[in-house]
């Protein structure tokens, strides 16, 4: 559920009761090449991660698979001891074998590690919202999310999101344990994955949508272009408020190793376009 007002939504609860502002941060970023290894300068990462918490992010996203371990790290050391509701969400079930390399691994005793090692690297007693980051075609994804449930119950997880997923993996999820939240693909100009998003607000779930700064095919250019103008934005900026726009359940988690383009992202958030613009963008 979100809080509104005639502007829109500004906030969500995920699982109805952790509240956070719906303009986030991703953390991917802040790694080596091909999302492997450390960030290549980690004081600039650390400060982006410090302006992010300080300007009012207070959810993060992240991955075990993000260096692998490096970014979880990074965040720790950047904000640890953490302030009082700054939400910070990882996932797991992927290896990694180099750079730019994704190989899906939904082994239970996999999973069961990936969680054991995101607390301990992020210096958390409890993960407030784990994503399996894909199904294992390999694995009944009930198997998979075993050691969910157990970290569930011995309080390690506090909710369960999952990622890159249909309707039809979300509901057999869904009979396991309690689904909060999905992060598929999904921006302007990348809106295959409609569907999920109109069941996630039908279900109250939050949508968190990766590679949100994307502005769309060569056809919309122009329209963004005439729209960014007139607000005195850039493209990106509207192509976030388009997203905040769309719906109240959307969480954005825009990244960058850049403080002026951290700066410029969370601006986004004081654009209101109007349902002109809006209905311009959507067509």
């Amino acid at each position: 559920m979100s809080k509104t007002t005639e502007q829109g939504a500004r906030t969500f609860q995920i699982g109805g009761e952790l509240e956070i502002n719906r303009l986030g941060y991703g953390g991917m970023q802040l790694t080596g090449h091909g999302v492997w290894g450390e960030t290549p300068n980690r004081e600039t990462a650390k400060k982006v991660l410090q302006l992010a918490v300080e300007s009012g992010v207070n959810f993060i996203d992240t991955a075990d698979s993000y260096g692998p371990h490096t970014n979880e790290k990074l965040i720790a050391d950047a904000l640890h001891p953490y302030p009082k509701g700054l939400l910070i969400a990882t996932k797991g079930g992927f290896d990694r074998t180099g750079p730019n390399q994704w190989v899906i691994n939904g082994n239970p005793k996999h999973i069961q590690l990936a969680i054991d090692g995101s607390l301990q690297r992020l210096k958390l007693e409890r993960i407030d919202l784990w994503q399996l980051h894909r199904f294992d075609p390999e694995i009944p994804v009930e198997e998979t999310l075993g050691p969910v449930v157990e970290a569930v119950q011995a309080g390690k997880i506090r909710h369960v999101g999952l990622s890159e997923v249909g309707i039809k993996e979300i509901e057999r999820a869904e009979k396991v344990l309690p689904i909060v939240s999905v992060q598929n693909l999904y921006n302007l100009g990348n809106r295959k994955w409609e569907p999920v998003l109109e069941y996630t607000i039908q279900r109250g779930m939050a949508f968190i949508p990766w590679y949100p700064l994307a502005s769309g095919p060569n056809k919309l250019a122009s329209k963004i272009r005439e729209i960014a103008e007139k607000h005195q934005a850039t493209t990106s900026q509207i192509a976030l408020a388009w997203l905040l726009k769309r719906s109240p359940n959307m969480l954005l988690i825009p990244g960058t190793s850049s403080l002026d383009h951290l700066k410029e992202n969370l601006a986004a958030d004081q654009i209101e376009l109007s349902d002109e613009d809006f209905a311009a963008l959507s067509a």
